[in-house]
């Protein structure tokens, strides 16, 4: 067995103002599905990375079970970019956790507070050889 691909699904209360956050990192909408009169899920994606959203209200419909906490709680992410200092600009405005930090692991990080109240955290890692990359978390 091998893993093709990890998506993280956020559940909010409501999707609609958490889209400007990673439309400004370039992420467009795949997928979305409506709940009533509002978005209930979408999947948003950029460069093979990808995201999803879910209500609290379409998560209840859809499988009562995970309807409350633990599953309703925020997820922090961790995203791996190429270049920091851009995603600070494309996010000017938004929360900043840490502006900046050098981690022990090698990278360079920005943490944000995103639009539903999750903290992302952004890093770069230098290059080494042929690969950049590293393990990372929050």
């Amino acid at each position: 067995m091998r893993v093709k691909k990890l998506t993280p699904v956020m559940v909010v209360d409501v999707i609609e103002p958490c889209l400007d956050f990673w439309k400004r990192l370039g992420f467009a909408t795949v997928a979305e599905v409506p709940h009533g009169d509002a978005l209930g899920f979408v999947v948003l994606g950029t460069d093979g990375a990808e995201i999803m959203y879910q209500t609290k209200a379409s998560v209840a419909a859809d499988v009562s079970d995970l309807a409350g906490a633990p599953y309703a709680e925020h997820t922090p992410l961790f995203v791996e970019v190429d270049d920091v200092a851009a995603v600070r600009t494309a996010l000017t405005g938004y929360e900043l956790i840490v502006v900046e930090r050098r981690t022990f692991y090698g990278a360079t990080e920005t943490i944000v507070r995103g639009p539903a109240g999750q903290v992302v955290t952004f890093a770069q890692f230098a290059a080494s050889g042929a690969d950049a990359g590293g393990e990372g978390g929050s």
